[in-house]
């Protein structure tokens, strides 16, 4: 169809993972082993397609298919390893599928790690003409768009500087800013805007909807379903690889955070994308009154969520766990300066925390966690974590079961005084 600008069908992506026992080896094994590889390939020399034992196919995609309309504003999710992150890049050309097709009309700008499309010897300056440059505009139109560019960047300051001698939040203010001036059809921006601060974050979003209201095409990335929500339109869920739902945003959010998020009661969070070495998160654990770690909760019963997390130095910030319902709006935050100082030691750490009993409804949660600087930047973000359930098994709301109470019993004092 004329107004279909992405085109996506039965789009697969393979990888070779090499599997290398990394243990001591003595001079002897080093001998034994190559002597035993010898005779390995001799024995499977018929068979030239057979992968080797240390060696295996991993699909990232598989038969993929969807189109996007001009204009459409498209979320994608699905927990971390869904594929999310693998799909973009073909769709901003930086990979090739292994299978598969794909057709897209228009340009496309994407912002998709820290950096993506920045060349770090060159100033700020030089890589807003570079990226204008990649993206097919002639010196004049990026001429004219250049002053906004760097007004919505806030990093007029260091416009001169090597941007390898930017922070990641300046990194990204830059290259969104560049990415989302610039005109192009296709926008495509990944998770990588959880890097910087809160206000820059919430400008982002506006951007993004008004290149949405101005007939262009955005894809949105996010582990944040409230945002998706507001931002979207349409969603397209991924799991292992594959599309799990495609349709309605509201409708898709709600049986993701029901059915597709972290329900083990333990995560343990993956920091190979991690944005500042400094701090990092390494564990979510939710545990009952007895320490039994699980998903589902007994709303009379309290509930521990316990985090262990790590910082190479001294460190000013706040940690943060905000409590949000299935459509991911944000219900609390727990707040680690509300009972400790600012300051997180250096090396690695256990902390708990208790929500009491009788207090969350019986309901569907999911649990964002955060550290970051006060209206600065964050050192780590991961949002829809975990997801957990109350269990309605004898609290004062048990009689209006069905009926809208909220999401937090409460047992203020009534007094009657006529």
């Amino acid at each position: 169809m004329s107004d279909t600008v992405v085109q996506i069908e039965n789009l697969g992506k393979k990888y070779i993972l090499s599997h290398r026992d990394e243990g001591y080896k003595t001079f002897r094994d080093t001998v034994a082993n190559a002597a035993k590889s010898l005779v390995k390939t001799f024995k499977s020399s018929g068979d030239s397609k057979k992968l080797s034992s240390n060696r295996e196919e991993f699909w990232a995609l598989k038969d993929v298919s969807f189109e996007i309309k001009q204009g459409e504003k498209v979320g994608i999710i699905g927990r971390n390893g869904a594929g999310k992150s693998t799909l973009l890049k073909i769709i901003s050309r930086i990979t090739e599928p292994t299978k598969g097709s794909i057709r897209i009309k228009g340009r496309v700008a994407s912002l998709l790690e820290v950096g993506t499309g920045f060349h770090p010897e060159l100033t700020g300056r030089e890589n807003i003409f570079l990226n204008g440059a990649i993206l097919g505009m002639t010196k004049a139109e990026i001429k004219r768009k250049f002053d906004e560019i760097v007004d919505f960047s806030e990093v007029e300051k260091f416009l001169d500087t090597p941007v390898k001698r930017y922070s990641s939040g300046m990194y990204v203010r830059l290259a969104f800013s560049v990415a989302a001036h610039l005109e192009p059809e296709i926008l495509i921006i990944d998770e990588v805007l959880a890097v910087g601060d809160i206000k820059f974050q919430e400008k982002c979003l506006g951007k993004m909807e008004e290149v949405g209201k101005n007939g262009r095409t955005v894809l949105f990335v996010s582990h944040n379903m409230a945002t998706i929500n507001n931002l979207c339109e349409k969603v397209v869920w991924l799991s292992n690889g594959s599309v799990n739902m495609i349709g309605k945003t509201e409708q898709i959010t709600k049986h993701y955070l029901v059915h597709g998020a972290e329900r083990s009661g333990k995560v343990i969070i993956n920091n190979k994308n991690n944005y500042d070495s400094n701090f990092y998160f390494k564990r979510l654990s939710l545990l009952d009154s007895q320490e039994n770690i699980r998903s589902i909760f007994d709303v009379t019963k309290p509930i521990m969520i316990e985090l262990e997390y790590y910082a190479n130095k001294l460190l000013d910030t706040e940690i943060a766990v905000d409590i949000r319902d299935s459509s991911g709006v944000l219900i609390f935050s727990l707040l680690r300066s509300s009972s400790i100082n600012s300051e997180v030691a250096a090396g690695n750490c256990v902390a708990r925390i208790e929500i009491p009993a009788l207090f969350l409804a019986p309901r569907t949660y999911s649990i964002d966690i955060a550290a970051y600087k006060p209206n600065s930047e964050f050192f780590a973000h991961h949002k829809s974590l975990a997801v957990f359930e109350i269990e309605e098994t004898g609290s004062p709301l048990a009689i209006y079961q069905g009926a809208e109470c909220g999401f937090i019993i409460v047992n203020f004092p009534w007094k009657e005084i006529n």
